[in-house]
């Protein structure tokens, strides 16, 4: 991601050293820089731009670009957009919006931004481009003391008691906004010319604030949206003038008269990331409240306690969230309208607007948004006989597509962080719906560049907190070797095998006299999952020894570890790490595994059992063959529910060795807990299922239906690194007949198959042709297509 390049403009802020440290000022500043163009159809204009710690660019008026990408310390990403199409003849002008957010030292959760922004103690602009004219005239427009700013006045952060996380939300007074400042002409008051705040570096190798590299990923998209309707209001008669204002138009604005209040709940029709957009008219010092919710809640809950039923019940429910608040500048006069809109994208299902007019009437002429998130092309498909399934396959591409913007991240209403455990379940589903790789390797980057002095990986990265889970960064090698069997680049996993020995080698450390891995330091989170039986998502046998599933996991990651080694040529380190693998297996079976139950105990030292600790135990290898179809029927069987049950996320895994196995015609009962989903009416899946952790409505770790139908129900997945073969081996489970696609590098893989009542499995489909592809049917039997392409084949499945 480095860059090694010289640079001609200057970061420029609206005031010099000494910068404010205090931890709630956050500044909004614009920036603008006229200039003149005699033919914009033969002049071209190029800009990279970046910032300190968001931006939006303006080319007369209109949004052109949003940044910067998320980076940290080290990475300073900018974008670069091309104007040239963008350009009139005469005045234009380059306007930006950037907003730095207080500094995050000391460790004040809440109060100081979000945490997964970097930002520096000072705010900075940074643009570079010259335009070159058709006459051969160019001029620089590089970020300079020309440049003129403001900050802006009436704008502040509240800190949010609920979404602490994202660090507060707007309360703005409209009546310090300078309404137009972004287009050509304006000639507002209290301007002045930009200061300089830092070189971009200098010969002698001494970095800045702002290390900047190319972004990594493509823009996010914006959309257009609308809401799709009202579900409540203060007045019922009043609702299809409401409903009228939604859809725009002069004649269909909401009138508040003066001393007069409304509320309206408006509903989108399905949980959305989006920019808020407001325009108003009149109403000079109105109060206007917009307040963002993922569902409908049950009357007795409240911010400290949350109780989710039906999530659409509307009539019975209440909605609780976080709210922007906005009081009215009455700049919108005649045919003019004043507008307003969060800085930043807001998840919500349904918003709450309340609007209390003050001395004279306030007109909304429109509520609307426009939906944001990465570009996700999906490619894959899926249809099946239960169309329960069916519901399960849209719900998790929702549910994907809200947690990928700049980052993945763990859900977009609460946190916007970017997780381990979540991450690679995410990469997993995106690389069987689109093959799109871009945001996956920036992941694996942003984890290989949280590494602390020690070895260990940060749990979530970027953010400006840190946060280890030990067991988190041994994910992050099933990450890279699970992107090499995708798309087999091996030099991408060459370079982070120093980073990946680095973890192998802290965990080494941490290896009792006995062979295990030794607790998780106390200043390290020892979570692994949300499940009823554990508080803070930690095994009760933590606090008595050495955990099993820790020991496992460090097993499981050796045994990659090894396979990437070899991949990459390092034969010595391969045989090292599957020979450490084999050290920590044995004291597993020797101080863990209980014959008498046939289990392995959460611990040496306890009688503690979970689901958990069995299926790592097949993972890891510890039990194999025979042994290891014997624990996974124990895991699953009805009277296993004595053992710590996995979450919903959790029992990616348990598939795996399901399928590994034999036993994949198991999974339906496991697959089945996503049902309940759909009975809840959400839109998008949740973080967990149990009512004891009810938070987020939207979290992408649950959307396993897309790896399991496309894997499993469809049976396509890689045979060899990259896809250089494709393996398609369906599951039927107990369904009669599905049909979809699964995308892989080469190009999508589509499935059809049927199983009729005389137990005949018919299947067919096409692959990319040239690249070979083995056909794995129910019964074993196996048909190769050697050049790819058309492929049919059936079998009689049982007598």
């Amino acid at each position: 991601m480095e860059e090694n390049r010289l640079w001609n403009a200057r970061w420029i802020w609206h005031q010099s050293y000494p910068w404010t440290s205090d931890p709630g000022a956050h500044e909004m500043v614009w920036f603008r820089r006229e200039f003149d163009v005699s033919d914009p159809h033969l002049a071209q204009l190029v800009v990279d731009v970046s910032a300190d710690s968001r931006y939006r660019l303006f080319l007369n008026g209109d949004s052109v670009s949003v940044g910067p990408c998320k980076g940290d310390r080290s990475t300073h990403y900018y974008e670069t957009v091309d104007l040239s199409e963008r350009l009139i003849a005469g005045t234009n002008v380059l306007a930006a919006q950037v907003l730095h957010f207080a500094p995050s030292g000391p460790h004040l959760l809440g109060v100081s931004g979000p945490l997964s922004i970097h930002r520096a103690v000072s705010g900075a602009m940074f643009l570079e481009g010259v335009l070159i004219e058709g006459n051969g005239h160019s001029q620089t427009l590089h970020s300079d003391e020309k440049w003129l700013c403001k900050k802006m006045p009436g704008f502040k952060i509240v800190p949010s008691p609920i979404i602490f996380f994202l660090g507060g939300f707007e309360d703005t007074d409209g009546s310090g906004l300078d309404h137009g400042w972004e287009l050509p002409g304006y000639d507002g008051e209290g301007w002045a010319n930009a200061v300089i705040v830092c070189e971009t570096g200098d010969k002698f190798g001494q970095l800045t604030p702002w290390p900047l590299a190319p972004r990594p990923i493509p823009p996010m998209r914006e959309e257009p949206a609308s809401f799709r309707g009202i579900t409540k209001a203060d007045d019922r008669a009043a609702i299809p003038s409401y409903e009228a204002m939604l859809r725009g138009g002069d004649t269909r604005s909401v009138r508040v008269e003066a001393g007069q209040s409304i509320w309206l709940e408006l509903d989108a029709g399905e949980l959305v990331t989006g920019y808020v957009t407001l325009k108003l008219r009149g109403g000079r010092e109105s109060r206007i409240k917009l307040l963002y919710a993922e569902s409908y809640e049950e009357p007795a809950s409240n911010l400290h306690h949350r109780v989710k039923g039906i999530r659409d019940d509307a009539e019975n429910g209440i909605l609780l969230g976080e709210a922007d608040h906005y009081t009215v500048a009455g700049v919108g006069i005649g045919e003019s309208v004043e507008r307003y809109e969060p800085f930043d994208f807001r998840t919500f299902r349904y918003l709450r607007l309340e609007a209390a007019a003050k001395d004279e009437p306030l007109e909304i002429v429109l509520l609307s948004y426009r939906d944001t998130g990465y570009p996700l092309n999906a490619q894959a498909a899926f249809s099946c006989s239960d169309p329960d399934y069916a519901a399960l396959w849209e719900l998790s591409l929702k549910t994907l597509r809200r947690c990928m913007h700049e980052t993945y991240e763990d859900c977009p209403y609460y946190e916007q962080l970017q997780y381990t455990m979540d991450t690679r379940l995410q990469m997993m589903f995106t690389y069987a719906v689109s093959a799109d790789d871009r945001l996956a390797r920036r992941a694996l980057f942003d984890y290989h560049s949280s590494a602390l002095p020690s070895g260990m990986l940060q749990s979530r990265y970027p953010s400006e907190y840190r946060q280890v889970i030990p067991s988190f960064s041994l994910y992050w090698i099933h990450m890279l070797y699970e992107h090499y069997w995708h798309f087999g680049d091996r030099e991408l996993i060459r370079r982070y095998v120093p980073t990946m020995t680095g973890v192998l080698d802290w965990f080494r450390r941490m290896l009792t006299p006995e062979g295990l891995v030794a607790p998780t330091p106390r200043a390290y989170w020892p979570y692994f999952d949300w499940c009823i039986d554990w508080e803070n998502g930690t095994p009760p046998a933590h606090a008595k020894g050495p955990l099993t599933l820790l020991s496992q996991m460090f097993a499981a990651a050796l045994q990659t570890a090894s396979q990437i080694y070899e991949a990459v040529g390092w034969s010595d380190a391969a045989r090292e790490a599957k020979a450490d693998a084999n050290a920590v297996n044995e004291a597993l079976l020797r101080l863990c595994w209980r014959p008498e139950r046939g289990l392995f105990a959460d611990g040496p030292e306890v009688e503690e059992f979970s689901q958990h600790a069995q299926v790592w135990g097949v993972v890891c290898g510890t039990v194999q063959g025979e042994d290891a179809v014997r624990l996974l029927e124990r895991t699953i069987e009805p009277q296993a529910e004595h053992m710590a049950q996995l979450s919903v996320p959790a029992s990616y895994e348990l598939f795996r060795m399901l399928s590994r196995h034999g036993l994949y015609g198991k999974a339906s009962n496991v697959i089945d807990r996503w049902k309940a989903y759909l009975h809840l009416h959400l839109t998008t899946l949740p973080e967990v299922t149990d009512d004891n952790h009810p938070r987020s409505d939207c979290h992408a770790w649950s959307a396993l239906p897309l790896s399991e139908f496309t894997g499993e129900i469809l049976g396509v997945r890689p045979g060899a690194p990259g896809y250089s073969e494709i393996i398609v081996a369906p599951q039927p489970l107990q369904l009669s007949w599905a049909k979809g696609s699964a995308a892989t590098r080469h190009g999508s893989v589509e499935v059809e198959w049927t199983l009729d009542e005389e137990a005949v499995f018919r299947m067919s489909g096409n692959g990319p042709v040239g690249i070979p592809l083995l056909v794995m049917l129910p019964n074993g039997k196996q048909v190769e297509f050697r050049h790819g392409g058309k492929f049919e084949a059936s079998a009689k499945l049982r007598a």
